[in-house]
C-alpha cells in the first residue's frame, strides 16, 4: 500500500512579512480553541479538543535564524527550533507540548495566518522499530483567523520541513491527508496591521 504525501509550500516572502510585523500588547497571551478532525490515518473520524496558547508571537531574529538554520538541514533546524518557546498547543486532554514558532502574517480582509511549528514527541515505539514515522519530527498547523478571531486550518502532526529552490519551504505530511482545524476562536485579537 503506497502513501501520498500531502505538500505545503509557504514561501519565504510570506515568512518576510512577518520580519515586519510587531504584535501589540494585547495580542500576546491569546488562547484559540477549536477542534481537530481527523481525515485520514490514525485519527480518520475522530474530532478532538485543540488550544494554542499563544505568549508571543516569533519575533523577526527568531525568522532569520531559523531560515538560515533550514539551509544547512533538517537537523540544524530542529537544534535550533528547539530553544525556542513562544507558546503551547495541546490536542486531546493531555498537557500538550511547546509551541516553538508561531508566525503571524496579515491575510485576507484584516485577518491573520498563524504558522506554528514545533518538535513532535517520537515515542518508544517509533524509535524501538525505527518506523518510517521517526523521520517525521515535526508538527505543523496553519491558522487562517478573520478579523473577529475566527477560522480554520490545517494540522499536520508528524511532518518534514524542507527547502526548494532556495526560497520556498515544503512541509511533508507522513499521513495521507492533513487533519482539519474546524470553528477556531480565539480570545482576543490576533488581526495584524
Amino acid at each position: 500500500m503506497s502513501r501520498r504525501t500531502v505538500i505545503v509550500r509557504v514561501t519565504l516572502v510570506v515568512l518576510c512579512v512577518a520580519l515586519f510585523y510587531q504584535p501589540s500588547e494585547a495580542q500576546r497571551n491569546l488562547r484559540i480553541n477549536g477542534t481537530v478532525v481527523g481525515i485520514s490515518g490514525r485519527l480518520a473520524g475522530r474530532t478532538l479538543p485543540f488550544s494554542l496558547f499563544v505568549n508571543r508571537y516569533t519575533t523577526p531574529g527568531e525568522i532569520t535564524e531559523l531560515n538560515g538554520a533550514r539551509g544547512r538541514g533538517e537537523d540544524s533546524l530542529l537544534s535550533t527550533l528547539s530553544h525556542m518557546n513562544v507558546g503551547r498547543i495541546q490536542i486531546g486532554n493531555n498537557v500538550g507540548v511547546t509551541a516553538n514558532a508561531i508566525i503571524a502574517t496579515p491575510w485576507g480582509d484584516g485577518g491573520t495566518k498563524l504558522t506554528v511549528l514545533w518538535e513532535r514527541n517520537i515515542n518508544f515505539y517509533e524509535l524501538r522499530y525505527g518506523t518510517r514515522s521517526e523521520d517525521y519530527r515535526f508538527g505543523y498547523a496553519e491558522m487562517f483567523l478573520d478579523q473577529n478571531g475566527k477560522g480554520e486550518g490545517t494540522f499536520i502532526p508528524a511532518a518534514r520541513v524542507n527547502l526548494r529552490n532556495g526560497n520556498t519551504w515544503e512541509v511533508e505530511d507522513f499521513g495521507v491527508l492533513p487533519a482539519r482545524l474546524m470553528g477556531l476562536r480565539a480570545s482576543g485579537t490576533v488581526q495584524v496591521k
